[in-house]
């Protein structure tokens, strides 16, 4: 997988080749997850792909696997069975606790979700599950009758939790992981206790299928999906790139399961190279090792064209040069707090995601003056405890610009706190998102209907302003990555200031009586 992803990304060229050595070294070395800790690469950042980012969870596997026999040793030496169980359970807690108090509320949950300190609570309880069904803790009518229904809610739980537990959700590393690993732990007995009716139902076609290439779906799915959003064209449908994913992850996963998995598994390596034997066996054979010996090529000179960073990672920096060199001073002396139109950049106050740190250079040239407080992986839930801090600093500018629908869920509440927060005073600006992504049409909407709702409130349309030229973006489709892209962005606040500026001032009461008796 890894020599044939590495070859296709050398000739897809662009983004995916992007710290491809280092990734490589990951893979062989079961070291993913400790490697992208180290290089302060986010698992939640989209800007730069990872092609191989899935195997972190096999370098946690890999990394338990070494030190659980050795622990082993030590907790069967403990007499009584449900010490071992609690000593087992334990190691899970501690996990858990560990991931829960290490994770900072608003951050990035990067290192928390990479670690093997941190995340193998789910190994750790899946090994005092083996401690409890080899022991005489369930009884027979427990077993047959009882947890098989268990089981089944367990498993419909399972089905739920990733449908209502969004990634940017501080609930995930505060105890979401831990009930779906507890959840699956329920799944495992009620599936595998005797006579189980729920295991039955699992263990028929196509389930059966899916589950005996599980592994080797897992290992290509991820890869492919990244070569195949690389190797479409930015303007490509939606549901091209992962429908498109999939059938190839299929593929891949079968022929895998066939030529190199059962082979292996049953005959071992030596067995299963003496297994070759016949004419178009040796053919099919040699014909492989040829490719794959090009492949291994191919991947030393992908490494070798590693262009070191993305397109979007470029956009950032310069987004970020671009702070650095004209962000304001305390100094700044704000005006009237209803800004005359079109306001200057000293009446905005700007909080964002990657988006607008991109698009900073093109907002300065537009609003000099202007406060960003850009930066990535940011999404909208954090908007309430920015705005609240910025208030309590007493630099909020009369008009606040908002652009965080890009790296997660839109939520009403977040929207109606920001605007308890700022007061009756501040007009404020949703700019909605684009991006690849299933919930951007859902996030758009709410940011619509709430800008449509609320009088000081108004929607920077950049999806749509966008869409016509979707070519100017990085290669990512979602950050400006250049001046054209970064003008349209700033067109679209533009013309949303522009609506706000034109509002009518309020009546007041004698101002309505007035209109009232006219009327």
């Amino acid at each position: 997988m890894v020599a044939t992803c590495s070859a296709a990304a050398y000739v897809i060229g662009g983004d995916v080749l992007v710290r491809l050595g280092s990734q490589v070294l990951g893979a062989v070395t079961f070291s993913s997850n400790w490697l992208y800790i180290a290089q302060g690469a986010s698992y939640f950042d989209d800007t730069t792909p990872q092609l191989f980012r899935n195997l972190w969870s096999l370098a946690v596997e890999e990394q338990f696997y070494l030190l659980w026999p050795g622990l082993m040793l030590l907790v069967v030496l403990v007499p009584p069975r449900f010490v071992r169980v609690a000593i087992v359970v334990a190691m899970s807690v501690a996990s858990a606790v560990a991931m829960a108090m290490l994770a900072t509320p608003g951050g990035d949950a990067t290192r928390v979700y990479f670690g093997t300190d941190t995340h193998s609570f789910g190994l750790a309880l899946g090994a005092a599950l083996a401690l409890i069904v080899d022991s005489r803790f369930l009884g027979r009518a427990g077993r047959s009758r009882l947890l098989p229904f268990v089981g089944a809610v367990a498993l419909g739980g399972l089905l739920v939790v990733p449908l209502t537990m969004p990634e940017t959700d501080p609930f995930v590393t505060g105890g979401g992981l831990v009930l779906a690993s507890a959840l699956t732990a329920l799944a495992i007995v009620g599936a595998t206790t005797d006579d189980s009716w729920l295991g039955k139902a699992l263990d028929l076609q196509p389930l059966r299928w899916i589950g005996q290439r599980s592994y080797g779906l897992y290992l290509w799915h991820w890869p492919i999906l990244v070569l195949v959003v690389a190797a479409l064209p930015p303007d490509a449908s939606w549901w091209v790139a992962p429908s498109g994913a999939l059938a190839l992850t299929v593929v891949a996963a079968g022929v895998s399961y066939h030529l190199v998995e059962r082979p292996i598994v049953t005959l071992g390596f030596a067995g299963a190279a003496a297994s070759v034997r016949r004419p178009a066996q040796r053919v099919l054979a040699f014909a492989g090792a040829l490719a794959f010996a090009g492949a291994v090529v191919m991947t030393g000179v992908a490494i070798a064209n590693d262009p070191g960073k993305g397109e979007a990672q470029l956009a950032i920096e310069r987004g970020e040069q671009s702070l650095e060199q004209s962000t304001p001073g305390r100094d700044v002396r704000f005006g009237p707090r209803r800004p005359p139109p079109l306001p200057g950049g000293d009446q905005i106050y700007a909080i964002g995601d990657s988006v607008m740190l991109a698009a900073s250079p093109w907002l300065i040239q537009a609003y000099p003056g202007i406060a960003i407080d850009a930066s990535v992986s940011r999404s909208m839930w954090v908007a309430p405890s920015m705005v609240q801090a910025v208030v309590d600093a007493g630099a909020l500018r009369p008009i606040l610009l908002l652009g965080l629908g890009t790296n997660g869920d839109v939520e009403t509440r977040d929207l109606e706190s920001v605007l308890e927060i700022v007061g009756d005073d501040t007009l404020v600006v949703l700019v909605n998102a684009q991006a690849p992504e299933d919930w951007i049409p859902v996030g758009n909407a709410t940011l619509a209907e709430f800008a449509r709702h609320e009088r000081m409130v108004d929607l920077a349309n950049w999806h749509d302003a966008i869409a016509p030229r979707i070519v100017e973006l990085a290669d990512d489709q979602v950050h400006p990555g250049g001046p054209i892209s970064g003008g349209i962005y700033v067109g679209s606040i533009t013309d949303a200031l522009q609506r706000l500026a034109d509002l009518p001032p309020v009546l007041t009461e004698d101002e309505l009586r007035r209109v009232a008796r006219r009327v």
